[in-house]
């Protein structure tokens, strides 16, 4: 049996503390202030762009500012992760539209990796970076809306990390609709 912490602790590490919890608060307070609340902004790029790019470089700032955050996140991919859950989660309440919220997503990741210039363990952050393409097309094998992807995904089995945030952003779409 080799070491290291395994899928569990990777997987839940991220979504166990109150990281997520201020990044997406943040998030919606933002929306509240500046698009005037859950489910009242469109699903255009410009709401996406402005939206993840302010809850992003907030989270950011937060791990720069609090190293414990990074102790908690141990791993790039964990921060990857907690940042575009975020980003994705918050402009899916905005919008109430998970494709918007995927792109939230996305963007996040490309903004991270300008940022601190790479997402995670070694080369996993092959998904994160392919991903923007796929969004707008509604393929079978690689753009299905969120609500009908799975672990099984192409390109997504490579992080389990990633699918508690894949289910906030489809389910913060519902939650802003009331439909959840």
């Amino acid at each position: 049996m080799s070491g290291g912490v395994g899928f569990t602790q990777y997987a839940t590490a991220a979504y166990t503390d109150n990281i997520l919890d201020d990044f997406t608060q943040y998030g919606v307070d933002y929306i509240k202030k500046h698009h005037g609340g859950i489910a009242k902004a469109k699903a255009t790029q410009e709401v996406v762009n402005d939206i993840a790019t302010e809850v992003n470089l907030y989270g950011m700032e937060q791990y720069e500012e609090y190293p414990t955050a990074l102790e908690s996140h141990f791993g790039g991919s964990q921060r990857a992760t907690v940042l575009a859950a975020a980003s994705g989660i918050t402009v899916a309440l905005a919008t109430a539209n998970s494709n918007a919220g995927l792109n939230g997503w996305y963007l996040s990741m490309l903004m991270h990796k300008e940022g601190w210039s790479r997402l995670g363990f070694f080369g996993y952050d092959l998904q994160d970076q392919c991903g923007s393409a796929n969004s707008m097309s509604i393929r079978p094998d690689e753009g299905l809306l969120g609500e009908l992807r799975g672990p099984n995904y192409p390109n997504y089995a490579m992080n389990v990390g990633h699918q508690g945030g894949y289910a906030g952003i489809a389910g913060a779409a519902h939650i802003a609709r009331g439909d959840a």
